[in-house]
């Protein structure tokens, strides 16, 4: 028989979510439970399954999304997530059907980028994405960090506030705003709904005994104003002699400002019996392992790519972000899947820019994917150049690139999705 791929129908959501289960190497068993929480906040007009006689073999869905940019504008993304194709289903193009189905749908809807977090590193580069954010983790000995282990509380050097343990309940008032904040000035940072703030505070738990519930700490600075929030988990482990073994792990850190990020990561490394601090997903160039008297204590675990941009509409993605000089450049952009191909003027500015199609001779050509990877500020288009995969047509156009569309810091998502 053939096989379908189409929307998944609420009376087929409860087999999409076992072959979800099947792609990820987890048990293939679904609760009445399980559906009943996440059925409700599926969107099924993007939820794709692949059937072959009845049963579903392959899944894609993909949701609302907004994406902050150099600049701190927000852009329009469609957020791509739960893509499986199940082991006897495997190289039969069924992902390559979901994924053209869904680009499209966006390019309709007037998005501008699609983003993923992608599971393996060859998959995505062949349908247009390219990796703009990088993440990377830390484990930190804690006894050889050379923080003072009388540390009791922020001080002048931390703004001067105070840090306050707080439940899921608290987090829930508090989190959402300062989040907005913080994706308002870093770029690389995508929206939360309420949904998130339900799943990540154990208010919604959709697999019952998934939930351990963390630690949530919050720092308010001088004036009592929440300025940052610590969610991390803690194990029991003791070795010889009753000596303690203990590892956080922390599962989210947001700060508005250097303080309260200084003073949530001292008071994370401060707590009794804890020797090792795992940081989760931070930036390659995070602040944490200066903001300890000796750095050394802070080895990278992790050093990978994280979220991945395909670009959807090229016009308005140059023009939404600013750009770290003024240049003018021609770009011609190749684009398979024609979705976003074509060549382009682009007038950069600190301010802005503009950009539209044009006819005159290019300067530099590239696939969407490396304009995907451009399109943050994190990656170098000299880098990409020496690699070919940006071909130089004007001499010097790719160190004009570079210092046009670099930003002076990396970008970061704190998010999976």
């Amino acid at each position: 028989m053939s096989l379908e791929v189409r929307p998944v129908t609420a009376s087929e959501f409860p087999d999409w979510l076992r072959a979800v289960n099947t792609g990820f190497l987890r048990p293939p068993t679904v609760t009445e439970g399980e559906v009943a929480s996440r059925l409700p906040h599926m969107d099924l007009t993007r939820t794709q399954g692949v059937f072959d006689a009845g049963r579903c073999v392959a899944t894609f869905r993909s949701f609302a999304q907004e994406l902050t940019v150099v600049g701190g504008a927000t852009v329009p993304s469609d957020a791509v997530t739960n893509v499986t194709v199940s082991p006897t289903h495997r190289r039969r193009g069924l992902l390559s059907r979901m994924m053209a189905t869904d680009l499209a749908a966006a390019k309709d809807r007037g998005d501008v980028v699609a983003t993923l977090i992608a599971a393996e590193y060859p998959i995505y580069g062949r349908y247009g994405f390219g990796p703009a954010a990088w993440t990377t983790e830390w484990e930190i000995d804690v006894p050889r960090a050379g923080l003072d282990p009388r540390w009791s509380g922020p001080s002048a050097a931390d703004g001067g506030g105070r840090i306050d343990l707080v439940d899921g309940a608290e987090v829930r008032k508090l989190g959402p705003a300062l989040h907005d904040r913080l994706r308002a000035r870093q770029h690389g940072v995508v929206s939360r709904g309420d949904r998130w703030w339900q799943l990540n505070t154990g208010e919604d738990v959709p697999v019952p005994g998934s939930w351990t519930e963390p630690f949530h700490a919050v720092y308010r600075n001088a004036d009592g104003a929440v300025d940052g929030l610590l969610a991390y988990r803690a194990d029991d482990k003791w070795g010889d002699a009753k000596q303690p073994l203990n590892r956080a792990s922390v599962l989210g850190l947001i700060a508005e400002t250097p303080a309260a990020e200084r003073a949530l990561w001292h008071f994370v490394c401060s707590i009794d019996w804890i020797t090792t601090v795992r940081s989760g997903h931070r930036a390659p160039d995070d602040l944490l392992p200066l903001l300890l008297p000796d750095p050394r204590a802070a080895r990278i675990v992790t050093q990978a790519d994280w979220m991945w941009v395909r670009v959807l509409d090229v016009v308005r993605a140059l023009e939404s972000r600013t750009y770290a000089s003024p240049a003018t450049l021609t770009l011609d952009i190749h684009d398979p899947d024609g979705l976003a191909g074509g060549r382009f003027r682009l007038d950069a500015s600190p301010d802005g820019a503009s950009c539209a199609p044009t006819t005159r001779s290019a300067d530099l050509a590239l696939d969407v994917r490396e304009l995907g990877t451009l399109h943050l500020g994190d990656e170098s288009a000299l880098r990409l150049a020496a690699l070919g995969r940006v071909e130089e047509l004007t001499p010097g156009a790719a160190a004009v690139a570079d210092r046009v569309f670099r930003a002076g810091r990396r970008a970061w998502c704190p998010d999976v999705f």
